[in-house]
C-alpha cells in the first residue's frame, strides 16, 4: 500500500536522538494535516538537515546575535573557510532573535544572495539553508527581507539537485503566510508556471512532488486565492499534474499524494471547479477513493492513510454537487463507490468521527440525485450497516439519516425494502432523541415509509409509535409538531383504532 517513509524526514529543531526527532516530526505533521479537516491551515515546514543527528546545543540570545554579526563580517572576506562560516551561520539563524539581528545588518541579504548565486555549489547549498532558516522565522518582518532572493529560488527549481530543489520549495512555501508583498512579488515573478514546470520535470521524485504540493497549498489558502491565484492555477498544467499524483499505485508515496490532494481540495472549493470536472477530476478521485476503501476493508490501514482519505473525500463531495445528473455515472465510473465510502464511514466513527461525517456527506451527495446509487446501497446490502450508525452523534447520524431519506424519496419499492431491513423500529428510537434535527428527519423518513405501504403504518403502531408522536405533538414546536400532528391525523389514528378493534375481537 502507500508508504509514508519513502519521503525524507522533516522536523523542527528539537533535542533528543534522531529517531525521537523523526517521531516528533511525524506527530507534528500529522497534527497539522488533521487540523485542515475543520479549517484551512497555513503552516511552515523546516527540513531536517540530514547530517545533523546529534542534539543541538541551545545558545543564549545574546551569543546568537553576536555570532551572526561575527559570521557576517567573516563572510565578507573570501577564503577557504567560507563554507564553514556559512554552515555556522545557518545554525545560528535558528534563533528568532538571531534572525532579527541578521536582517538588521547592512547588506546582509545582498551578501547571502551573492553566495546563493555564486559558482561554489556547497556555498549555494549552505546559503539556501540560511534562507530556509529565515523563512521559518516567527517574525513577520523577516519574510519581506528575503525578497531579493526569491527570483533565484524560483530559477533554481529547474535544477538537478533534489536536496537543493526541496530547500528552495519549502523556503518559498514558508514565505507566503507572513507577507502579502512576498506573495504578490512571487506571483509576478512566475511562481505558478515555475511550480508546474518543476512538478512536470520531477514527477518521479517523491520528495520534490511533496514539496511542490506543500508550496502550492500555501498559495491556494491565501485570502484572495479565489481572485488572484486559483484562475492562474486552473489555466496551467498543474491540475492535471496534481491528478496524476492521485494514483492507487502501491509503489507511490503517501505523503506526496496527501499534499496534492489538499491542493485539489482547495481548487474544488472554488467557484471555478467545473474546470476540474472537465479534466476528469471526479473520476480520478473516485477511483482513488474506491482503492482506499478496498484497502481499509482488507485491514490495510497504513500510517497516515486517513490524512489522504479526508481531502479525497472532500474533492469527491464538492465535485458531485456540480456534476450533472445525466453524466454522473460516467464521471464517477462505478456504483461500487458507495461500498467503498460505506467502508470508510464504518471504519472511523469511533477514532475519527469527523472523517466518518465526511464519508456520510459524500454518500449523501452520491444518493441525492441518483436512483442507481440508492439501488446499489440496497442491492449490496449496505443499508443495515447505515442503520447501525443512527445512534452515533457528532453529525454522523443526521447525515446517515439524510442518505436513508434520499433512498426513501426515490421509489416506494425502496421504502418497502428499508422497512424490511428494520428501519421502522430504529426510527422509534431516533424519535426519542434530544437532537431536533434528528427528530425532524426521522419524521420525514417515517412519513415516506408510511405512505409506501399499509404494513409499515401497522408496524409503527404496534411498536408504540402513536404515543411517541403524541409526545412530540404536545412537547415540541414548529415543524416537528406539525409533522407529528399530520402523521397522526391522516395516517395513523385510524389504523390505531382498527388494530385495537381487531385485538378486542
Amino acid at each position: 500500500m502507500w508508504r509514508l517513509n519513502r519521503v525524507r524526514h522533516k522536523a523542527g529543531r528539537q533535542g533528543g536522538s534522531s529517531e525521537e526527532v523523526r517521531l516528533k516530526r511525524r506527530e507534528h505533521e500529522r497534527a497539522l494535516r488533521q487540523a485542515r479537516r475543520d479549517r484551512q491551515l497555513v503552516s511552515k515546514r523546516l527540513l531536517l538537515n540530514e547530517d545533523e543527528e546529534q542534539p543541538e546545543v541551545t545558545m543564549d540570545t545574546m551569543s546568537g546575535e553576536q555570532e551572526v554579526v561575527s559570521l557576517l563580517h567573516k563572510l565578507q572576506h573570501s577564503g577557504p573557510e567560507r563554507e564553514t562560516h556559512l554552515r555556522a551561520l545557518s545554525n545560528a539563524l535558528r534563533g528568532p532573535s538571531a534572525q532579527l539581528s541578521f536582517i538588521k545588518q547592512e547588506n546582509s541579504m545582498h551578501l547571502l544572495v551573492s553566495l546563493l548565486t555564486g559558482s561554489n555549489a556547497q556555498c549555494r547549498l549552505h546559503a539556501v539553508r540560511c534562507l530556509h532558516e529565515l523563512s521559518h522565522s516567527p517574525h513577520t518582518n523577516v519574510a519581506p527581507a528575503c525578497l531579493p532572493a526569491t527570483p533565484y529560488l524560483l530559477t533554481y527549481l529547474s535544477g538537478q539537485s533534489t536536496k537543493f530543489t526541496e530547500l528552495c520549495l519549502y523556503t518559498l512555501g514558508n514565505l507566503f503566510p507572513d507577507s502579502d508583498i512576498v506573495k504578490e512579488k512571487l506571483l509576478a515573478q512566475g511562481i505558478i508556471p515555475a511550480l508546474a514546470s518543476c512538478l512536470e520535470n520531477q514527477r518521479h521524485n517523491l520528495s520534490v512532488v511533496e514539496a511542490v504540493g506543500f508550496t502550492l497549498s500555501q498559495l491556494l489558502q491565501a485570502k484572495d486565492a479565489a481572485e488572484k491565484i486559483i484562475p492562474q492555477v486552473l489555466a496551467s498544467s498543474l491540475p492535471s499534474q496534481l491528478l496524476s499524483v492521485l494514483t492507487p499505485d502501491p509503489n507511490f508515496g503517501l505523503a506526496p499524494a496527501i499534499e496534492c490532494a489538499w491542493c485539489l481540495h482547495y481548487l474544488a472549493c472554488s467557484e471555478d471547479n467545473r474546470e476540474l470536472l472537465a479534466r476528469g477530476a471526479l473520476l480520478q478521485c473516485s477511483s482513488l477513493l474506491l482503492s482506499l476503501g478496498d484497502a481499509v476493508a482488507e485491514g490495510k490501514k497504513e500510517e497516515g492513510m486517513e490524512l489522504l482519505v479526508c481531502p479525497v473525500l472532500r474533492c469527491v463531495g464538492n465535485l458531485l454537487s456540480l456534476c450533472p445528473v445525466d453524466s454522473l455515472s460516467t464521471q464517477v465510473g462505478d456504483v461500487r463507490l458507495v461500498a467503498a465510502v460505506c467502508v470508510l464511514l464504518q471504519a472511523y466513527p469511533h477514532t475519527q468521527p469527523a472523517l466518518a461525517r465526511e464519508s456520510a456527506w459524500v454518500l449523501n451527495n452520491l444518493t441525492a440525485a441518483s436512483s442507481d446509487f440508492c439501488s446499489a446501497l440496497l442491492s449490496l446490502n449496505l443499508v443495515p450497516g447505515l442503520i447501525q450508525l443512527l445512534p452515533f452523534s457528532q453529525g454522523i447520524n443526521t447525515m446517515v439519516l439524510r442518505v436513508l431519506a434520499n433512498i426513501a424519496h426515490k421509489k416506494k419499492e425502496f421504502c418497502v425494502q428499508l422497512a424490511q431491513l428494520g428501519l421502522v423500529s430504529t426510527l422509534c428510537a431516533t424519535l426519542k432523541m434530544a437532537d431536533q434535527e434528528m427528530v425532524t428527519l426521522s419524521l420525514e423518513v417515517l412519513f415516506l415509509l408510511v405512505l409506501s405501504t399499509q404494513q409499515v403504518a401497522d408496524e409503527f403502531v404496534r411498536l408504540g409509535g402513536v404515543s411517541l408522536l403524541e409526545a412530540i405533538q404536545y412537547n415540541s414546536e414548529g415543524e416537528m409538531r406539525q409533522r407529528a400532528a399530520y402523521l397522526l391525523e391522516h395516517h395513523l389514528l385510524t389504523h390505531s383504532s382498527d388494530l385495537t378493534v381487531d385485538n378486542v375481537l
